[in-house]
């Protein structure tokens, strides 16, 4: 089963200047020996404003070559500012034309799927117009993606996009095979407010819910984000291997944006997962055993 790294997890690297996308891309694949990646437009966007622009042809084609030097394939790429609901019509329309643009560059890359918001802050409430205009929206941007061969999709991630029945909801209704979710593990409402940010394991009945939240939306998931945080839970191996009961066989990606040392970090996160996927695999491999 095929490891990735997500984008974020080098955002503070980013930030202070010490990492771009081109560092990223060789970061990823000469320290951890991987040959799939995640992309996050905040690599090579123009971040100085509200609605981040995407790079011209230019710094594109040099990213699809740096990728194509180490016969690198992008799984996701991850797009901020370019979400779907906005209450504002014009706004809505800015978001959608950047959209479009990201969704070109994801064909231009050879990008696998794309990940675009259905809101990005907000409260749990979703209005019947945001769901409308949300599914038409996904069920257009799947049609492109089916002529270019990736799908496109929401991730768990902010507003009403954090309760998983809203994201069934969206899903069972733009039901095309290129749209698909980005499941980031365990990042559901129960948990944001207030200990998704904190170190110290959340109660039992709040994991358990957590945990349905999962597998709620694993018919539609496409993708799989999981940060630190849920690889050191007492049952990361078991959750994992839940899921990859249910059919799961795509790829997992570390998101774990470390607040120092972050290359050393991800690595660890990258050896924690994998040590967990071995697992799981030696756990089918026993099984297939004869009996003596």
């Amino acid at each position: 089963m095929k490891v990735s790294v997500g984008g974020f997890s080098f955002n503070n690297s980013r930030v202070a200047g010490h990492m771009d996308i081109f560092s990223y891309i060789d970061t990823v694949h000469s320290k951890y020996g991987l040959k799939t990646i995640d992309l996050w437009n905040a690599f090579f966007a123009d971040t100085s404003r509200p609605i981040w622009m995407i790079a011209d042809d230019d710094v594109l084609l040099r990213i699809k070559q740096a990728l194509t030097e180490r016969e690198m394939t992008v799984a996701n790429l991850a797009v901020d500012t370019a979400h779907l609901w906005n209450p504002d019509p014009e706004v809505r329309d800015a978001l959608h034309q950047n959209a479009l643009s990201y969704l070109r560059a994801a064909e231009l890359l050879g990008a696998q799927s794309v990940r675009i918001d259905a809101v990005m802050h907000g409260d749990e409430d979703m209005s019947d117009e945001a769901f409308d205009y949300i599914v038409r929206r996904y069920s257009e941007y799947a049609a492109q993606a089916a002529d270019g061969g990736y799908w496109v999709g929401p991730e768990n991630h902010t507003g009403f996009a954090l309760v998983p029945e809203s994201l069934r909801s969206i899903s069972e209704s733009v039901n095309h095979p290129n749209y698909g979710v980005l499941l980031h593990l365990g990042r559901w409402h129960h948990a944001i407010q207030p200990s998704y940010s904190r170190s110290k394991p959340q109660p039992e009945h709040v994991q358990a819910a957590l945990r349905k939240s999962d597998h709620m939306l694993l018919p539609w998931t496409k993708h799989i984000h999981i940060d630190w945080k849920m690889l050191q839970q007492e049952d990361a191996v078991k959750h994992i291997c839940s899921i990859i009961d249910k059919g799961y066989n795509q790829c997992w990606a570390v998101e774990y944006n470390a607040p120092e040392n972050q290359i050393q970090a991800v690595g660890q996160a990258l050896e924690q997962l994998q040590a967990c996927l071995q697992h799981k695999q030696l756990q089918e491999e026993s099984s297939c055993l004869p009996f003596e």
